[in-house]
């Protein structure tokens, strides 16, 4: 599986989970950091834990490593470090005060399909 499919069986999961506003910004030559960024976001603390355990199983599943998780006892944003794919699975509020979208401007995004 390459990065961009991992990336899309993110999504996949995460709106399993009932996320909304799922996005896949392509950072390929923008940074070393990797190769995708998957945005999502949950309405409450507890959907975001459970978006993270969706992805989480997804890529066990498909036999992803997921190298680290970040953040998700508070739920507020959790960064799920699959290699060349990060997720960041946002709550409402923090996704719409960061906004990694505005940051990351200059990435193409790529479709879930």
């Amino acid at each position: 599986m390459d990065e961009l499919q991992v990336a899309k069986l993110a999504v996949h999961a995460a709106e399993d989970k009932k996320a909304h506003r799922s996005v896949i910004l392509d950072i390929r030559g923008l940074s070393v950091i990797a190769d995708y960024f998957v945005i999502t976001t949950g309405n409450s603390e507890k959907q975001v834990q459970a978006i993270v355990t969706g992805v989480k199983d997804a890529m066990a599943e498909a036999g992803i490593d997921i190298r680290g998780i970040e953040g998700y006892e508070q739920g507020r944003w959790v960064l799920i470090d699959a290699g060349d794919v990060v997720i960041h699975v946002f709550h409402r509020d923090e996704r719409d005060f960061y906004g990694l979208e505005r940051l990351w401007g200059d990435a193409k995004r790529v479709e879930a399909q």
